[in-house]
């Protein structure tokens, strides 16, 4: 009896040691531990000279209450141009494209659309809220966790915004930016760069142009339809035509200061805090240069002469967007002469 007494209290006193131990552990856990998708208070201490008044310093915390941004668009549309201008931005942080974000989405919409996977999931326990909770927690760790941490984060893979309802039910703070582009010049952007793009055939300008004409439509009503107000479509040409205008309107509709920076995202690219920019994404090529117009009209002339003649029917969204489906070259209007210097400067002789 007295032998299982003292065993008893060893046990006791092994648990307690072990206990005291781990409470010991947690008041001097290190915080690069934390999680860095709900607990980022410590982050404070790298902007120590910040007026701690600032309402713009970094949060203590990203959750579903932070105001997130997302570029997003069809590929070949200028999002990687809008995200570089954001990143020169001293309070604003996007970086390169994720790639799992747009696929995880993608994930999420087929176990949502499918009823007999849906009833899987119910009878297994794991309900919507249950996802919606995992897959917030997913997106935020790859926001905060891929980059500088900054004020105002924000993401820019192009297909994203095919889940833009969801994404606000994940996030109602957030706000969306589309990037729209006359089909026509990103097909023949997709087919002359070879870029692939799942489900597109690079070999067929009718094809690419069904496909825009299919994604940009999801993406668009979406936009149209966005609580509060919260997505703006910005037209790729009339950015690099007047650049500050739309800009300044931008920058408002995102609650965040002009900064005339973001003017001049090429002066910032590889300094901390600035531009960073991926050596396998095919349109870093073209953002290390400034704001410019010389890609707006390259794909007149290179459409198949059959395509050209059933434009409105192939490509509607052209008309609904502003576009001229039988233009050819199309009238984007003129360029702010800083800008048109810009394109002299890069454009070669």
């Amino acid at each position: 009896m007295r032998k299982q007494t003292c065993n008893v209290l060893l046990v006791c006193g092994v648990i307690s040691s072990i206990t005291v131990f781990y409470l010991g552990l947690s008041t001097i856990e290190c915080p690069n531990a934390r999680s860095r998708a709900s607990q980022h208070g410590w982050v404070v201490n790298l902007h120590a000279g910040r007026n701690l008044s600032d309402p713009l310093q970094l949060p203590e915390e990203y959750n579903e209450e932070t105001p997130l941004i997302f570029v997003g668009g069809v590929p070949r549309s200028g999002t990687t141009l809008m995200r570089a201008m954001l990143d020169a931005h001293p309070i604003v942080r996007c970086g390169e494209e994720t790639r799992v974000i747009p696929r995880l989405l993608a994930m999420q919409a087929t176990w949502s659309h499918s009823a007999r996977e849906r009833v899987r999931l119910d009878e297994a326990g794991v309900t919507d809220d249950v996802l919606d909770s995992a897959v917030r927690a997913f997106l935020l760790e790859i926001i905060v966790g891929h980059g500088e941490p900054a004020p105002r984060l924000c993401n820019k893979d192009p297909f994203a915004l095919k889940s833009m309802s969801y994404l606000s039910k994940l996030f109602p703070k957030a706000k969306f930016i589309l990037m729209l582009r006359d089909g026509r010049a990103t097909v023949h952007s997709m087919i002359s760069r070879k870029v692939t793009i799942t489900g597109f055939d690079l070999t067929s300008y009718r094809d690419c142009l069904v496909k825009w004409n299919r994604a940009v439509e999801v993406m668009y009503d979406q936009c149209l339809a966005a609580v509060d107000g919260n997505c703006l479509p910005v037209h790729y040409e009339q950015l690099v035509l007047h650049p500050e205008r739309v800009m300044r309107r931008l920058l408002q509709f995102l609650d965040l200061p002009w900064d005339t920076a973001v003017l001049h995202h090429e002066q910032l690219i590889g300094k901390v805090g600035g531009v960073s920019l991926s050596k396998v994404e095919l349109s870093t090529d073209q953002v290390v240069k400034p704001v410019n117009t010389e890609a707006l009209s390259k794909w007149v002339g290179k459409i198949p002469a059959d395509v050209v003649k059933d434009m409105p029917s192939l490509a509607p969204m052209l008309s609904r967007l502003g576009y001229d489906p039988l233009a050819n070259p199309p009238n984007y209007n003129k360029p702010d002469l800083l800008y048109l210097n810009n394109t002299k400067i890069v454009r070669p002789i």
